[in-house]
């Protein structure tokens, strides 16, 4: 498996910055075919780095109510539910989970209907405490610097470093800290296909 290199964040930068930027403009820039490029995004979308594009609006040109962001104290074995909770939430536009557990997100809700709204979508039972506090200004603007390829072992969960393995299994591509995951792996898959095979004669 190859490391994601110089090329490869550059692309990502000129890609965070216009997602529609066409290939024959990142090509000049990073100087490598159009075709080369396009083959790079397809495998940086492949790995699950590029995950989908998207638009970056400014919510302040758009009606849509009042901006909030909103620290909720979860009680610890609950974080789970209430981030899965507000992840499905049309108003929640950035969500973050600390690592003691502290859920913020930031959202636009209709005026005076702020804890309404909460009620909604948060399951208040499961937190301890709250704060809401008025959003004056927003910006997001995500780096690709400094990032390494960070995946997971498809077998044991582990990350997985340059001296991983990569397998296309079943059509879909894989990723393996090591050659014993993926052996277990391809075993497993094997085994169910040949089980699945048997149930359709």
């Amino acid at each position: 498996m190859r490391d994601l290199d110089e090329t490869d964040v550059h692309i990502l930068q000129l890609l965070s910055d216009d997602a529609r930027r066409p290939f024959s403009d990142i090509s000049e820039a990073v100087g490598l075919s159009a075709p080369a490029v396009s083959d790079r995004i397809d495998r940086l979308r492949e790995e699950g780095i590029i995950r989908r594009f998207t638009l970056d609006l400014d919510q302040s040109k758009l009606a849509g109510g009042t901006p909030v962001l909103v620290r909720l104290h979860v009680v610890p074995e609950h974080v789970d539910t209430v981030r899965n909770s507000l992840r499905e939430a049309d108003a929640v536009e950035h969500l973050f989970v600390s690592v003691d557990g502290e859920v913020t997100f930031h959202a636009r809700f209709d005026d005076g209907t702020i804890r309404h709204a909460l009620d909604e979508f948060v399951d208040f039972s499961l937190v301890r405490e709250y704060d809401v506090q008025l959003v004056e200004s927003a910006e997001w603007t995500p780096t690709v610097n400094g990032t390494e390829f960070a995946l997971e072992c498809a077998e044991c969960g582990n990350s997985v470093t340059s001296e991983g393995e990569s397998a296309r299994i079943g059509g879909t591509l894989y990723h393996f800290c090591c050659s014993s995951c993926l052996g277990r792996f391809e075993d497993r898959y094997d085994r169910l296909e040949a089980g699945a095979n048997t149930v359709d004669s």
